[in-house]
């Protein structure tokens, strides 16, 4: 069982920035690969971002050139940096963990883009 903790939610103005962060247990992260979705009210959840174990990452079209995901497999974390942010980028941000067959989900962390 693997266990995901998001983090670094909030409420931040329009045109902000925030990152967020998700850290996973056990030793098999630097295999696994990760992936940033979000969830607003009404609507399906969409993958943001991912990357790979290997470090290949993409983006849906919205957030390209604004929006970065990354790793650090010293510390089990993924992380998602979100710049210029919309007020369309409200949602409920969610981690996700791939390995073979293991699926995991994170909790969700809100994050609410509003003057």
């Amino acid at each position: 069982q693997v266990q995901l903790v998001e983090s670094g939610g909030g409420l931040v103005q329009p045109g902000g920035s925030q990152r967020l962060s998700c850290v996973a247990s056990g030793s098999a992260f630097s295999r696994a690969d990760m992936g940033w979705y979000r969830q607003a009210p009404g609507k399906q959840r969409e993958l943001v971002a991912g990357i790979s174990s290997g470090g290949t990452t993409n983006y849906v079209d919205s957030v390209k050139g604004r929006f970065t995901i990354s790793r650090d497999n010293a510390k089990n974390t993924v992380y998602l940096q979100m710049n210029s942010l919309k007020p369309e980028a409200t949602a409920v941000y969610y981690c996700r963990y791939k390995l073979l067959w293991w699926d995991y989900w994170g909790q969700g962390t809100q994050v609410t883009v509003s003057s």
